[in-house]
């Protein structure tokens, strides 16, 4: 990566090749932590819960992952902001943004209760959860940005403790579902201000390059649209394929996840450069993610049963032959998710364009062009990352062609 202003500098030495290494490690295992934390949430949920509440409990994980989505958009723009300048601070936008998707989650109460099904308590509750979920993606855009990497690998952990430990125990406690989403927002209240704690740096004075709404919503919609496009599929599979082709198709989307979340440490690492305008730092993100699909939808190929056992039984291993391209779908979206962030870092008005695109071209052929089975659904997903892969790279180097000013 070049040097930390952007213009250039020596190569790495050995000690800041294995600081990167150590880094990246310690991010990859914090995101570990925080994937395991959501997994075992619902196993515990269908062995303590009935029926009718574990249905609530999705539906409550389900609201609140949508609702924080901001949340992820606030992280990387404060990244972006404070690698750009040193010391910026979030003002109010932090606290505004979090009570905006609490607020919404608020406002859903009068037909959650009726529509989904959920106690009166329960909506209000996840308000409050979800204000502090969003709110924890300021100080840990702070530490990405400072690429304090360590640290933030710490608070990912801290988040992901906080965000679902409440949950795990109020379950492992018998406390039902509402006892344990209150049992969980106690502890999400907690997870702010520690992080704050974590975040800050002696002696250091902040600035006046405050973080602004727009640079939040930008970066929150790209993360959205990702998101959207990435898992409209299995959505669609859901709708136009039987029930068993549909439990299949979501088995091969196991692959596509995996390959698409697989090489993410990369974008975090390379974030804070990509907003000081190097493009060594992208080539290397760019070349670095694009190996590992590659690795990855070759290991596919060879060993497409075992990949569908590992992730479906041993009733799935005959659907090996499609695996490496459910592989190269994800690997394709592995490097749309480096180029967006690419895009939000050089301060891009609409790097969400291409994605909102691809997920409306894959709606479009899925339901009214094709067949309506698994193979026709599959194709037209890995055609869709294509298509925004291409349409994100050509957006990203039109921008760099243009030299159309950063508005960060």
């Amino acid at each position: 990566m070049d040097h930390p202003s952007g213009r250039g500098g020596p190569a790495l030495s050995a000690p800041s090749r294995r600081s990167i290494g150590l880094s990246g490690a310690a991010v990859t295992i914090a995101g570990a932590i925080t994937n395991a934390f959501g997994y075992v949430v619902p196993v515990l949920g269908a062995r303590r819960l009935s029926a009718g509440d574990l249905g609530a409990l999705a539906t409550v994980l389900a609201i609140v992952a949508i609702a924080s989505v901001p949340g992820t958009g606030l992280q990387i723009a404060m990244a972006v902001r404070r690698a750009r300048h040193p010391g910026a601070t979030a003002g109010r936008v932090a606290t505004v943004t979090a009570l905006a998707c609490g607020g919404a989650v608020l406002a859903l109460a009068p037909v959650a209760g009726p529509l989904l099904d959920l106690p009166p308590a329960l909506t209000p509750l996840l308000a409050v959860y979800t204000f502090a979920i969003v709110l924890s993606g300021r100080p840990l855009g702070e530490l990405q940005g400072d690429e304090r990497f360590l640290r933030l690998a710490l608070g990912m952990s801290v988040l992901a403790a906080g965000r679902y430990g409440g949950l795990v125990a109020g379950l492992l406690l018998g406390l039902g579902l509402t006892g344990s989403v209150l049992l969980g927002t106690v502890l999400a209240l907690g997870v702010p201000p520690v992080l704050a704690l974590m975040a800050r740096t002696p002696g250091a004075a902040p600035n006046d390059h405050g973080l602004t709404a727009k640079q939040v919503f930008t970066a929150g919609s790209a993360t959205l649209a990702m998101l959207a496009v990435s898992y409209a599929d299995v959505i669609l599979a859901r709708h136009v394929l039987p029930a068993d082709a549909s439990g299949a198709y979501a088995v091969g989307a196991v692959l596509t996840k995996g390959a698409m979340w697989a090489p993410q440490v990369v974008t975090v690492l390379a974030l804070p450069r990509l907003a000081q305008g190097s493009r060594r730092a992208l080539l290397i993100a760019v070349g670095l993610v694009a190996a590992c699909g590659a690795l990855l939808v070759a290991a596919s190929a060879l060993a497409g049963g075992l990949a569908f056992s590992l992730a479906g039984g041993a009733d799935y291993t005959g659907l090996g032959r499609y695996a490496p391209v459910f592989a190269t779908t994800g690997a394709f979206y592995a490097l749309v998710f480096v180029l967006v962030n690419a895009q939000v870092a050089a301060g891009a008005r609409w790097p969400s364009a291409p994605l909102w695109a691809a997920a409306a071209v894959l709606v479009a052929t899925a339901e009214w062009l094709v067949p309506h089975t698994l193979p026709a659904v599959m194709w037209c997903s890995a055609g869709a990352a294509a298509l925004a892969l291409a349409g994100t790279a050509l957006s990203l180097r039109n921008r760099s062609r243009t030299g159309q000013p950063s508005s960060l």
